[in-house]
């Protein structure tokens, strides 16, 4: 679960710059928050992330327990691409990572959480199915 400061903006992220759907969203006016789960597919099969936007809370100190998120592609290099096309911030660009031969990017969403992308293949990863 994420805590985001605009709801929209980040569920716009997630959909339309890192290709995911919105599998369903609620509010919840008694305890002041929205709920929206996000993924590449349904719940069921595939994970979700959870972004919890609390009514009136524009933004959050992230902390320095949070790491990132990490998702698996076929081709980092297009995919970096695609995301910068699509709006999104690459925060380090595709590459080797420093200790190991995985190669490795970082994006950004808009309130400053990480998203690592992994090149499936490089370090014998396994793409789900």
């Amino acid at each position: 679960m994420l805590r985001v400061g605009n709801l929209d903006e980040s569920i716009d992220f997630y959909c339309n710059v890192l290709g995911m759907k919105l599998l369903r969203q609620k509010d919840y006016p008694s305890g002041e928050f929205t709920l929206a789960f996000l993924g590449y597919g349904d719940e069921s099969d595939t994970t979700v992330i959870e972004l919890t936007y609390n009514w009136g809370v524009t933004s959050y100190d992230l902390g320095s327990a949070y790491g990132h998120i990490a998702i698996g592609v076929d081709d980092i290099y297009g995919t970096c691409d695609e995301i910068k096309t699509r709006g999104g911030k690459v925060v380090r660009e595709p590459g080797p990572m420093k200790h190991g031969s995985t190669v490795i990017a970082f994006v950004e969403d808009p309130t400053g959480y990480k998203i690592e992308l992994i090149q499936l293949g490089t370090q014998g990863a396994v793409k789900a199915s």
